[in-house]
């Protein structure tokens, strides 16, 4: 890393998938060193610095004394391991490392080096911490995650190693790492900041971009397989509503649909259904919000959301609010509504394709009665449909009182980012639905077949989901389709 070097979704995309790493170079070594050595210069008995010698929260105006800064430090991350819930995934626990230390680097949180780099050292190692879903309020740092986070720091709390959850001790004791002795509002740096909100955001955006991608193929597959019109994606339509997102959809699924044999069928209808002619307007909206929220995730990532802040060059320590986790709050319910819509629209084109309709089969199946085909995969994609509104309901508009009054306004952003990867798994799963329809509904009409492009698609798809002729179990299929579109290479 390096002064200037701003982290973006894909690079830690590329963490996620070992093709990127993250490093402490000579300039973030300075800097570090320069904002610890600050730090030290201007704290003293006579001068309070809020939580490096004064209590937290409302317990602000309480002194602490040079001997005790040190466990003032640990004891704040004993203190502040409350988690409770789920376990975070694994890949948004490595997102945490990456990104709280990418905060620390920029020295002016005052953290020692050794301390950002012991950050680093877990996530190469891939000693993970063991962190919960619920504890933050989203604002005063994402804290009882963070303390989670921290714990091992201490030698302390629980890790994920080798596939197993063990003491965090024991791990270190194996592997020849000695706890850290925290120096003086190491613990307050390390606890203060977005990074269970920001890293459950980069997780979503790395998602939102391939469940855009596949919406768009599913789509497509649907339109042909119901038999509908490529008019309304014609490049006319959308350049007299120039919506980047309409736009690029439209693209997609002309290119999807390039040379189908089945496309270039006569068709005697002159409108389609809204969850299929509209398709650019709906993905398309979806695409935009993505495109926003990523700007303000990765403004995020490349910020400092400690507090208080150092300015060595300035010989100024102020504490402010940039904890505070608004932004992302307000943007990740923005994309879980976005995000949900993709599934919405989804489910509305299963629907269609099981109604036989246009020369398809009831249910796209053989002796429809005797055989129930695919009606019940489309409850199901309505069920999460339902869930998923209920989701989206904001988080953003609550606030909850804390810390004695003293911390009055939150934003609730982890509870935004939680719902917001439910959203993405859901979506995940009526695409999924709607992929398992689609495929069905191509096969019955066989000899006419889809595009090249699709054809390829297909292919892949039918080495893992078959051809039903026949009422079979639908959940495991239902999986692997699921499998198919969370796993698949797309280069």
């Amino acid at each position: 890393m390096s002064a200037n070097a701003l982290l973006s979704i894909s690079d830690l995309e590329g963490l996620l998938k070992g093709r990127f790493q993250l490093s402490i170079d000579d300039s973030d070594a300075t800097r570090i060193d320069a904002a610890v050595a600050y730090l030290r210069s201007k704290v003293s008995d006579s001068n309070p610095v809020y939580g490096v010698n004064t209590g937290f929260g409302s317990l602000h105006s309480t002194r602490i004394k040079g001997d005790d800064l040190g466990a003032l430090q640990v004891n704040l991350i004993r203190s502040h391991a409350c988690g409770a819930g789920r376990k975070v995934r694994p890949e948004v626990i490595r997102l945490m490392l990456a990104l709280k230390a990418q905060n620390m680097r920029y020295g002016n949180s005052g953290a020692q080096r050794a301390t950002v780099q012991r950050l680093l050292d877990h996530l190469k190692a891939d000693v993970l911490p063991v962190i919960y879903e619920q504890g933050s309020l989203g604002a005063s740092g994402d804290l009882a995650p963070l303390a989670h986070l921290s714990l091992p720091l201490l030698g302390e709390g629980m890790v994920y190693y080798k596939g197993e959850v063990r003491e965090a001790a024991d791990v270190m004791a194996q592997i020849g790492w000695q706890p850290l002795n925290l120096g003086m509002k190491e613990g307050l740096a390390l606890l203060n900041g977005t990074q269970f909100m920001s890293a459950h955001g980069v997780y979503a955006l790395i998602h939102a971009q391939r469940l855009l991608w596949f919406a768009d193929l599913i789509g497509a597959m649907s339109l042909d397989a119901i038999g509908g019109l490529l008019e309304p994606f014609d490049a006319l339509v959308h350049q007299v509503r120039p919506h980047p997102g309409q736009i690029a959809c439209a693209a997609r699924v002309r290119h999807f649909l390039k040379d189908s044999p089945l496309m270039a069928q006569p068709k005697h209808h002159v409108q389609d259904p809204y969850s299929f002619r509209c398709m650019p307007q709906v993905h398309g909206a979806t695409a935009d919000a993505i495109t926003y929220a990523k700007q303000v995730v990765e403004c995020e990532i490349n910020s400092v959301s400690d507090n208080p802040l150092i300015f060595p060059d300035e010989d100024r320590i102020i504490s402010a609010g940039n904890f505070h986790g608004q932004p992302l709050a307000i943007t990740f319910d923005f994309l879980a509504i976005a995000l949900a819509e993709l599934a919405n629209i989804s489910e509305r084109r299963t629907f269609q394709l099981v109604s036989g309709r246009n020369g398809l089969p009831d249910y796209l199946v053989n002796s429809p009665g005797l055989n129930s085909g695919f009606m019940i995969p489309q409850y199901t994609a309505a069920g999460i449909v339902s869930q998923n509104k209920q989701l989206c309901t904001p988080a953003s508009v609550d606030s909850i009182v804390s810390s004695n009054g003293q911390e009055d306004h939150v934003s609730m952003g982890a509870n935004a980012a939680t719902k917001l990867l439910q959203v993405v798994d859901n979506v995940y799963q009526v695409l999924a639905i709607e992929l398992f329809t689609a495929a069905q509904a191509l096969d019955f009409r066989r000899p006419l077949a889809s595009s090249p492009v699709i054809g390829q698609w297909m292919g892949r798809f039918r080495e893992l989901v078959p051809f039903l002729t026949a009422d079979v179990q639908m959940q495991p299929h239902m999986q692997a389709a699921k499998r198919f579109l969370m796993e698949t290479d797309l280069e």
